[in-house]
């Protein structure tokens, strides 16, 4: 058995190919950090092959299928992407229209092309890597975040409902943490007021609700679910009150 899995040099993605190659599977890791890729990679145990590539652009993702489209990716997961904090005012347009490539072109990209191959065989699994927010309604002061993690889950659970009224053996899941101990914070400029959930606990936790429950749609933490449980007796306008109060204090 084979994974592939994009951000996998640090966080999440890190520990998801840890957990995975001690449970026996060979992978694929992708990355821009290659120094990162071999350390991680001279620690593992089972087959695997470093793609370094930059993901943030759709050519970068079609040329990620193309170099791995032979492998027979039985695990495809979608982690790369990143976050940014800011009014609308002050975020720079360019970084989020790369944030917007990456965490949506590219996850959509990837699912689709991989998802052929797989329908081809009837087997297999992605696991597109999204968030919490994804479930929400609106991030005052991160909204293209949320607003791409909301695209990740609505197009996962979508796509999920068109393989199973085709009898497609093949999952498809999402995962949805809330705040992670990961670089994240450093690349989205903010310090989460909440507590975190340590990386390795996340991806262990998404691995086995994938593998063992075929988990559609998966939040690691009861805090984050009673939360996101809550959310939903909320006016829409509550709601962005209330994120915003949240976010603000991530400054």
């Amino acid at each position: 058995m084979k994974a592939l899995i994009t951000g996998a040099s640090s966080g999440i993605g890190k520990e998801m190919a840890i957990y995975l190659s001690s449970l026996g599977w060979d992978l694929v890791l992708v990355s821009r950090n290659k120094e990162k890729l071999e350390e991680l990679s001279s620690r593992l145990k089972t087959k695997v092959k470093l793609v370094v590539i930059d993901l943030s652009s759709e050519k970068g993702a079609k040329d990620l299928y193309m170099i791995t489209k032979n492998e027979n990716i039985d695990f495809l997961i979608n982690n790369a992407g990143f976050g940014l904090f800011g009014d609308y005012k002050d975020v720079s347009l360019s970084t989020e229209l790369d944030m917007i490539d990456l965490n949506i072109k590219t996850v959509h990209i990837l699912t689709r092309m991989f998802l052929k191959d797989m329908e081809k065989r009837n087997s297999g699994y992605i696991l597109n890597v999204a968030s919490s927010a994804g479930l929400l309604r609106g991030g005052p002061l991160m909204s293209t975040y949320y607003a791409t993690k909301g695209y990740v889950v609505d197009f996962t659970l979508a796509t999920y409902e068109e393989l199973r009224r085709n009898k497609s053996k093949v999952g498809i899941s999402v995962l949805c943490p809330g705040p992670v101990k990961t670089n994240f914070n450093n690349v989205a400029g903010v310090k989460f007021n909440l507590s975190s959930l340590d990386a390795k606990y996340v991806a262990r936790y998404a691995i086995d609700e994938v593998l063992k429950k075929r988990k559609l749609v998966i939040v690691p933490g009861f805090k984050v679910r009673m939360g996101i449980f809550f959310s939903r007796f909320l006016s829409i306008k509550r709601l962005l009150k209330t994120t915003y109060n949240i976010q603000r204090r991530k400054k």
